[in-house]
């Protein structure tokens, strides 16, 4: 969907904000930026609708090279929320929401409905809100309109610059939420900068962590806290995070590793189906076998095997585990 390939960004002054970066981000995904104040996070997102200009490389859109298409038509198909949210205060929430398919040439009739169908999505009655003005609504009722603003016309890529870092801590939580649930129903391309490594975990499908110009990561939340890749990765992630999610994951049943396809053989060995993936490690290695015949519901529904739980609490992938 958006490829990066090999793309470098040199300001005027001569700071190298981006440097010789590769990324792909797939579609349908929500990719989050986040690293340290300077890393690059916003650079690298704005350089998607050339809100600034690469250096060098190419940044590619559905396989086409942004620099070729003009700034206002790549605008106008990418969806933008920002952290002031960007609202024109005179006028009425339907006009701030309907601006990018008017000006589009749309028909007020051809998107007065799809306005409509998008507040309610964010929990706006559009009888109630949509003829009203920006300053007569709550901050946080404004950055929902930001964001619905953004899908208006439906683009299939959206940028969002730090949408939430304004807003009181209730107000954010319940935004994250929303936006998690909303991208379930319309699966967009969205591109998420954030400073905070607890909003990326909750709502990323994959993290981007950046220092200095240069990708260090590129990973799911949870394979981001089961394996960082470098001493900066675990400490920008932060070793309490991390022990958490172990720990929690420790705690978890050995439901999900249950091996159904192969039948088991007789073993003395049994563990119901609700045990720890904790528990059942310490009952093998106690027992000293290998495998155990999983129990659920009175009947066995296959096998656990040790290496598998091990890897489990080592952080090691799943897939590697198997191998």
């Amino acid at each position: 969907m958006i490829v990066f390939k090999n793309v470098s960004k040199t300001f005027p002054d001569g700071t190298e904000a981006i440097k010789d970066m590769n990324l792909h981000i797939k579609e349908g995904q929500l990719v989050a930026l986040i690293g340290p104040s300077g890393c690059g996070k916003t650079t690298t997102m704005k350089m998607i609708n050339r809100l600034i200009s690469i250096t060098s490389g190419t940044i590619e859109i559905d396989g086409k090279d942004t620099a070729g298409v003009k700034e206002v038509e790549l605008r106008r198909n990418i969806g933008y929320v920002i952290q002031r949210i960007g609202l024109f205060p005179h006028m009425t929430i339907e006009e701030n929401v309907g601006l990018i398919p008017k000006l589009k040439g749309k028909k007020k009739a051809e998107y007065q409905d799809r306005v409509n169908e998008l507040l309610n999505l964010v929990g706006l009655d559009p009888d109630t809100y949509k003829k009203r003005y920006p300053l007569e609504l709550s901050g946080g009722q404004q950055q929902r309109v930001g964001v619905v603003r953004a899908l208006a016309d439906e683009p299939p890529i959206i940028l969002m610059d730090e949408p939430f870092s304004a807003l009181d801590p209730i107000s954010r939580e319940q935004l994250q939420d929303e936006l998690k649930q909303l991208q379930m129903k319309i699966k967009k391309t969205i591109v998420f900068v954030t400073h905070d490594m607890d909003e990326a975990l909750k709502i990323a499908d994959e993290i981007v962590l950046l220092k200095d110009g240069v990708i260090q990561q590129i990973a799911s939340p949870e394979q981001l806290l089961r394996e960082p890749a470098n001493d900066f990765v675990r400490s920008f992630i932060g070793e309490e995070r991390i022990q958490t999610y172990l720990n929690d994951h420790s705690r978890q049943s050995i439901h999900a590793y249950i091996d159904k396809a192969a039948k088991p053989h007789h073993n003395e060995y049994t563990i119901d189906a609700s045990t720890s993936i904790k528990e059942t490690v310490r009952y093998l290695i106690a027992n000293k076998t290998d495998s155990a015949v999983v129990i659920e519901n009175d009947k066995v529904t296959g096998s656990v095997h040790k290496d598998r739980l091990l890897a489990v609490l080592a952080g090691i992938d799943e897939e590697e585990a198997l191998k």
